[in-house]
């Protein structure tokens, strides 16, 4: 039995042009990147690359529709290499570009064709939340189905990633916020899945250890501490995606999918929503389960006595990075807790598979309940 793979080869760099003079970047070369990073680290090095901005075809998180134009544009070029650079939703959508034949999106989330990689994938992160520059994931909304769907390919595995401080320097908070509340679920669910095991444990409980510290600094430094430890954040998203990358996630992402593809919440702040509420259910039905191994790390880091409620600590610390929301404010009318609650159970068994414990549909829709 395969225990755990590690395929992107890891770089680092200070500076985004010591990236460039490495890799020799050039005009064979696709890049797939959001006009803001553009703008601020790439306008000025006078690339003769071909650049692809997928906020050209529609802002927010990637849709199926987005994907698809992304690749009908990039079909019009001659290149060697994708290089993705940008945080999730930028490397969910150029992992499609490596592939050979694509047109429709919806086609390789239904695995109704045959994956064949003929394009070199770079990713580089500009974010500290998803670790797609290490696993074979891709997330995006399906428009005709009114969800979010999920794939992890071999073929969407990046060859490199490329760490470069540099470039999340200036994120703004809210971005860190959710980003980095992403990475810390990425960890945590990779660290309770039925698949973890030693190795993909070193990874996760070094990511949690490093966000969770980062969050307790921030709370007693202030918010505007998180720029100068950047880097920790940086590191310990890519450990999660690591960890993930092996694992799977399961039940937190489950229940955010149709939340976010209903109404466009960012990503990690859909995780964010569910995190506490689904880890607390799986401590409920079997607190001497995987579920242990999660406790004890977070009342070591933190440093709570043995006996202290840990969801209510978790949550007073999450919620001085960014305030918790409840789901009617996003829009969710009470009426829909049943149909997401049904949603999840009809069509993310995937996911629903790699938690720790079963969850019935009682506990779903009671989580849903109390979050709304």
């Amino acid at each position: 039995m395969e225990l755990f793979r590690l395929q992107p080869a890891i770089h680092k760099f200070a500076e985004f042009a010591e990236f460039i003079e490495e890799f020799a970047v050039n005009d064979k070369d696709v890049i797939v990147v959001n006009n803001s990073i553009f703008d601020k680290f790439i306008k000025k090095l006078d690339l003769k690359s071909i650049f692809i901005s997928p906020k050209k075809y529609g802002n927010g998180e990637p849709s199926d529709e987005i994907i698809d134009k992304v690749i009908e544009e990039t079909a019009k070029y001659e290149f060697d290499r994708v290089i993705a650079i940008g945080g999730g939703a930028v490397m969910d959508i150029a992992k499609f570009l490596v592939l050979d034949n694509v047109s429709n999106t919806l086609d390789v989330f239904e695995r109704k064709i045959e994956f064949n990689k003929i394009k070199e994938f770079i990713a580089i992160p500009t974010t500290c939340g998803t670790g797609s520059e290490v696993t074979p994931y891709s997330v995006a909304e399906i428009k005709s189905k009114g969800t979010k769907m999920g794939i992890g390919i071999d073929e969407f595995l990046p060859d490199h990633a490329v760490l470069i401080p540099e470039l999340l320097k200036d994120m703004p908070y809210k971005f860190f916020a959710f980003s980095s509340l992403d990475a810390l679920v990425h960890a945590a669910e990779s660290l309770v899945a039925p698949g973890s095991n030693p190795y993909t444990e070193l990874f996760s409980e070094k990511a949690i250890a490093l966000i969770l510290k980062g969050y307790k600094d921030i709370s007693e430094k202030g918010k505007d501490y998180y720029s100068d430890i950047i880097e920790d954040f940086l590191i310990g998203s890519n450990y999660a995606g690591i960890a993930f990358g092996n694992t799977g996630v399961g039940a937190v992402h489950a229940l955010s999918y149709p939340l976010g593809g209903k109404y466009h919440v960012a990503h990690g702040e859909c995780n964010y929503e569910f995190f506490t509420p689904v880890f607390k259910a799986y401590a409920e039905i079997e607190p001497d389960g995987k579920i242990k191994k999660f406790n004890e790390l977070v009342i070591s880091v933190l440093g709570l006595n043995e006996d202290a409620d840990i969801y209510a600590e978790l949550d007073k610390l999450f919620n001085f990075v960014w305030e918790k929301k409840k789901l009617n404010t996003f829009g969710m009318e009470e009426s829909e807790i049943l149909g997401f609650t049904e949603s999840v159970i009809e069509e993310q068994q995937r996911l629903l598979s790699n938690n720790p414990v079963a969850l019935s549909k009682e506990v779903i829709l009671d989580i849903y309940k109390k979050l709304y």
